[in-house]
């Protein structure tokens, strides 16, 4: 099999929000001592999937993605922990190779268009005291389109995602992320009906 260029776990938590909702003060949370200068990203995912729509319904995520520092080919796959994505570089509209052959388990193609969702995102970085990330928060405004059926939705919403400096104990991961809900519902936000953007925007 041809490798991924790299794979992550991605351990994140999404919320709801409206599109007048305040951006909290995540400084007070807990480990974080400074927050970065927004960072704006214009983000273009395409996703595909087979015809009878196999990769989404086993939790799996095939997309190529342009703009912001991870652009490429993705495949994400949902663990207990969280999703586990690995990595192709853009090069080109052509599924690859080694993509095809990680999903084989799940579906082979060919894969066809299933949903674009584009962003606005605005990045922020929340770091400790010695400069490491501990997590990163996005501001997401959404349009996505089901390929398939022609709806398109709109929307707000956030999420946070752990970084390498995040806490390694899972109590203290699971106290940061109720910190991050609390701050949310103070802003007025709530808990992500949906677990991705995709599921969302496929209903």
């Amino acid at each position: 099999m041809t490798a991924p260029e790299s794979t992550s776990l991605e351990v994140e938590r999404s919320y709801d929000v409206r599109e007048d909702t305040p951006v909290p003060d995540w400084s007070a949370l807990p480990g974080v001592a400074a927050v970065g200068d927004a960072e704006v990203r214009e983000l273009d995912a395409r996703y595909l999937d087979t015809e009878d729509v196999r990769l989404a319904r086993a939790g799996i995520a095939l997309r190529r993605r342009s703009g912001g520092p991870d652009e490429g080919w993705h495949v994400k796959v949902s663990v207990a922990e969280g999703r586990r994505e690995h990595h192709w570089p853009l090069d080109g509209d052509d599924v690859p190779a080694g993509a095809a052959e990680l999903l084989e388990p799940w579906g082979t193609p060919p894969f066809s268009p299933l949903a674009r969702i584009r962003n606005r995102r605005i990045a922020y970085a929340l770091r400790d005291a010695d400069g490491g990330l501990v997590a990163e928060m996005v501001d997401d405004h959404v349009t996505a389109l089901a390929a398939r059926t022609g709806r398109v939705q709109r929307w707000r919403e956030w999420e946070v995602e752990l970084g390498p400096a995040a806490p390694a104990d899972r109590t203290e991961r699971d106290a940061f992320f109720a910190a991050v809900e609390q701050l949310v519902r103070d802003a007025g936000g709530l808990p992500a009906a949906s677990d991705s953007k995709l599921a969302r925007t496929l209903g």
